[in-house]
């Protein structure tokens, strides 16, 4: 009683919301389209998201927590000596990887090339400002971290490349390159594993055997690969403006030696690179989204059009797709004046507008089509909005519940939460414009299909008598069907016009035939008031003029309707759902996290060349992993000597402690010294030795009382990993094992590498927003079960998104898509999308009463099928031109959003269809033909609308 109480209300609340339109018009179409104008002049005020690693990497985390503590303990400025090029992270640099199509980058020809485009790079200068008298002239000497003798810092296979160059030119010995760690001339170690790749040793097979100890390594024979860093200061706003110049002039450079040197292979990046690229997307974009436009309009003209000219509405399924568009420039205004800033992501934002947008005119359009000619436009649009807005509003709720869950606080991504937030407000903007300008346009096309206007040329249609002397392609061009032939051809009572804008409260009885209007409730009188439900007669049994039927409809109607609830198609339907549940399970089985940022840019940029050449030829060993004790610690003692030395044990690694015992041992030493010995000692005679001074970076001194020896308050070491292609999985196992390790450790200490960023709490960080809004939907459909819709329409809609959600996970899977940020924010719209199409169709199958199942579904297909399929058909034209972007973030948009439109059409039309012919809900309640509850009604109903009055019309 309370569910029919709330029906009731909310049906006359949108009954009178409709009249309320349709008597303004002119308001309601205006007043969209010049908001949009207004706040479509605020992109001057666009602007572009600068930090993408604040986008893509979880927001909090222990591993952005234990960034920071490094930073302040050991900054990038406070390293006089070295700097590993994937461990540091400063805020400007330059970054290329060299390679050789033939032979080695250490043959003297290649070496030597190496070493002039380093000479140039060095020497290179940019002006800032480019123009005027206060132009100065940087190179890269002035903006380089400088070392104890104010010279720039390089990287060590630099000064390893001059020594051999330098022994070639002099007749002398060529030193030994070692690898991945080797002794430069002034005898200290450098690990260079992350310098030189595609190494080949002088060992059995070429493979490389790094010694125990972690001190040497194999000789090297060849290497494919070079990689050089350039690190840069950008010490406040200008120089930060010079060091970005100095980035593009650096990628110039590399260019232009290219084209020199075909021979070797150059692939820059910079600290730009990746925002770069990840925008690029964007700009990729444009021509292929105008093209996704062109062609979902084209589309939508043919879904709105029919053989009828006057009742075809072309132009109103153009005015649908402006509509969407007008929402959208709207949305972006707000954006623009709020300040928020623009990221590749939002790329997916109007195919969700898009998706929900057609759905609503699309159901619109149907139930239009089913009402009474003969009523007054204000009354057709009312009964509309009666019959289609709660359904609608349904649906724009749950897409507002999903993605106002993942846009909440409780998110850790922020390009899952920012992108939430705006698909919630351009959805939100999206449904007002629906209700305001397509319901204007309704009401504009209305009155032409009223004075009988063609639907194309708005020009009047002549009547049949007058037509008969025009030629044949005109007659076919202005045919329709004059209200006067109605009369004629139409049964008596009003049967093949009669409209059910409340099929939730409407009881079909096949023997009973009544003329229901709900939209004139204050004339009507029922016979038998005792009996809750009506008895109408539904329109999609009789069709009096077939041939003016939409063609889906017709199809659907003639052909597909019997098709699919044919008893010998439906163990083949059952069996095409379990086949679809399999390979969903195997590729939910093989779902993989896709962390890599260069996975969401545009393919055969700056970044994706890098990485692809940093996995072919640097993949032998994992990034340097700074493992910092940040606490004071007894380094003296011989049991936490043995515990260092331990967690260090299968790495390779360049570690002070380890140098240091094993330098007091070579000088017959204890390594278990007093305090003040063991720190006098490393502070005045290791530090001092110069193949040992730049250790002095990784050593943090505490000043003691005076005249005491200072205390050790932090230091680091660094470790690097044997590793295989499955490089980032294995860096999350490696990550997670030596956290674990720390937290029973005697020695306090943490691990970092800036990659772990995108690493930590990545699974939890994406998967949560999707969990949240999953649950959320279902949390939101089992209340409204109770006081809304029916608890079996509840149940059957929250299997269906379950089934959907799951099988697009499996076959994007199965596809090769990585569930990564974009990924997720497609199959949270799935939510919202999968419940448009299958919504209406359980809602109308479950609201009928009497007569069988299979007469139940088939008319809900024709009255909320239809709308879903055109919706799906323009849904997945619009997404053809995004396929063809060469981008990797588009890739996965364009898979995942196929997946969830294929998965809806699959759900929709064949396997809801087919399981409710046998499962609940049940449609016998004693109202069968013949049957002993049948009962004879008479009903009296006085049909009044603002032209005329009508006879009152017994029905029995």
């Amino acid at each position: 009683m309370l569910r029919q109480v709330l029906h009731a209300g909310l049906r006359t609340s949108f009954h009178a919301l409709g009249r309320f339109v349709a008597s303004h018009p002119v308001f309601f179409a205006s007043a969209p389209v010049l908001l949009s104008i207004l706040l479509g002049a605020s992109f001057s005020r666009y602007r572009v998201e600068e930090n993408v690693e604040s986008l893509l990497a979880p927001k909090h985390s222990l591993a952005k927590i234990e960034g920071n503590l490094v930073d302040s303990l050991f900054p990038v400025n406070r390293s006089k000596h070295a700097l590993y090029s994937d461990l540091q992270t400063p805020g400007r640099y330059g970054r290329v990887i060299i390679t050789t199509r033939k032979g080695s980058v250490l043959d003297p020809v290649h070496l030597d090339a190496i070493l002039k485009l380093h000479r140039r790079i060095y020497q290179m200068q940019v002006t800032v400002p480019a123009t005027g008298f206060n132009s100065f002239n940087y190179s890269f000497s002035y903006l380089c971290l400088p070392d104890d003798k104010n010279v720039c810092i390089i990287d060590d296979i630099i000064r390893a490349m001059e020594e051999i160059q330098s022994a070639r030119s002099s007749n002398r010995s060529i030193p030994v390159l070692r690898y991945p760690i080797t002794q430069l001339a002034d005898g200290r170690q450098a690990y260079i594993g992350h310098q030189l790749g595609g190494v080949q040793g002088w060992g059995a097979a070429g493979a490389m055997r790094a010694q125990g100890t972690g001190v040497r390594g194999e000789g090297v024979r060849s290497a494919r690969a070079l990689q050089l860093t350039y690190y840069l200061q950008a010490r406040g706003g200008l120089m930060d403006r010079v060091a970005s110049q100095w980035e593009k002039a650096f990628c110039a450079e590399l260019r232009h030696f290219a084209e020199l040197h075909p021979k070797l292979g150059l692939y820059p990046s910079t600290s730009s690179s990746l925002r770069t690229d990840f925008q690029f997307s964007s700009v990729l974009a444009r021509r292929p989204l105008l093209a996704s436009l062109g062609v979902c309009g084209v589309l939508v003209i043919l879904c709105c059009s029919m053989r009828d000219c006057v009742r075809s509405k072309p132009w109103l399924g153009l005015l649908a797709l402006l509509s969407i568009t007008l929402s959208g420039l709207t949305a972006a205004g707000i954006l623009n004046l709020t300040g928020a800033t623009y990221n590749s992501t939002y790329l997916g934002i109007p195919f969700v507008m898009l998706g929900h947008g057609l759905f609503g005119s699309f159901e619109m359009l149907s139930s239009w089509r089913r009402t009474r000619e003969d009523q007054h436009v204000k009354e057709r649009v009312a009964s509309v909005f009666e019959d289609v807005m709660l359904r609608f509003s349904g649906s724009t709720m749950i897409h507002l519940m999903t993605l106002g869950l993942a846009a909440s606080p409780l998110t850790n991504m922020e390009a899952v939460r920012l992108f939430c937030r705006t698909a919630a407000l351009a959805v939100t903007i999206s449904y007002v414009y629906i209700l305001s300008f397509y319901s204007s346009c309704l009401v504009f096309t209305g009155y032409l299909e009223t004075g009988y206007r063609h639907g194309c040329f708005c020009r009047r249609v002549p009547k049949p008598d007058r037509l008969d002397s025009k030629p044949a392609w005109y007659r076919c061009l202005m045919y329709t069907r004059y209200q006067d032939e109605t009369q004629v051809t139409n049964p008596p009572h009003g049967i093949g016009h009669t409209h059910t804008p409340n099929p939730d409260l409407t009881h079909t009885h096949p023997n009973s035939h009544t003329v229901n209007n709900p939209g004139m409730r204050g004339h009507s009188h029922v016979a038998n008031s005792t009996h809750p439900h009506p008895h109408t007669h539904s329109t999609a049994s009789t069709d009096p003029h077939p041939q003016d039927s939409h063609l889906l409809l017709g199809c659907v109607r003639r052909c597909y309707g019997d098709w699919i609830t044919n008893t010998y198609v439906k163990p083949f339907v059952v069996l095409l759902y379990l086949v679809y549940i399999s390979f969903g399970l195997m590729g939910f089985l093989q779902v993989t996290q896709g962390s890599d940022p260069s996975a969401l840019v545009a393919m055969d940029t700056a970044t994706v060349l890098y990485t692809r050449a940093q996995q072919r030829y640097f993949s032998s060993y994992s990034p340097v992993i700074g493992f910092y004790i940040y606490e004071s610690a007894p380094y003296w003692n011989g049991s936490v000597q043995r515990d260092l030395l331990e967690y260090a044990k299968g790495f390779q690694r360049i570690s002070w402690l380890e140098a240091y015992l094993n330098y007091l041992s070579d000088r017959n030493q204890s390594t278990s010294l007093p305090r003040e010995n063991f720190t006098h000692t490393l502070r005045h005679s290791f530090l001092r030795e110069p193949q040992f001074a730049h250790f002095a970076d990784d050593i943090i001194f505490a000043e003691r009382g005076q005249g005491e020896e200072p205390d050790v308050a932090a230091s680091r070491i660094f470790l690097v990993a044997k590793t295989t292609e499955n490089k980032r999985e294995e860096m999350s196992v490696l990550l997670d094992t030596l956290r674990r390790l720390s937290l029973t450790s005697r020695v306090r200490f943490l691990i970092f590498n800036p990659s772990f960023v995108y690493l930590d709490r990545y699974a939890a960080a994406v998967s949560s927003p999707l969990r949240h809004s999953l649950l959320a939907v279902l949390f939101l459909l089992g209340l409204s079960s109770l006081a809304v819709v029916e608890p079996l329409v509840s149940v059957w809609l929250g299997l269906t998104l379950l089934s959907v959600q799951f099988g697009v996970l499996g076959f994007m899977t199965l596809w090769g898509v990585e569930l990564d940020c974009m990924s997720v924010l497609c199959l949270i719209s799935a939510l919202g999308h999968s419940a448009d199409c299958s919504g209406p169709l359980l809602c109308g199958f479950a609201a009928g009463r009497g007569e069988s199942r299979t007469r139940w579904v088939r008319v809900a297909l024709e009255r909320h099928g239809v709308p879903s399929l055109q919706t799906l058909i323009c849904y997945s034209a619009a997404l053809v031109p995004v396929g063809s972007i060469r981008s990797n973030l588009t890739r996965t948009l364009f898979r995942c959003l196929t997946l969830t439109a294929g998965c809806s059409a699959l759900h929709t039309l064949a396997f809801l269809p087919t399981l409710l012919t046998f499962l609940p809900p049940s449609k016998s309640r004693g109202h069968g033909p013949g049957g002993e509850g049948q009962r004879q009604e008479v009903e009296c109903v006085e049909m009044n609308d603002s032209t005329r009055v009508v006879d009152q019309i017994t029905t029995v």
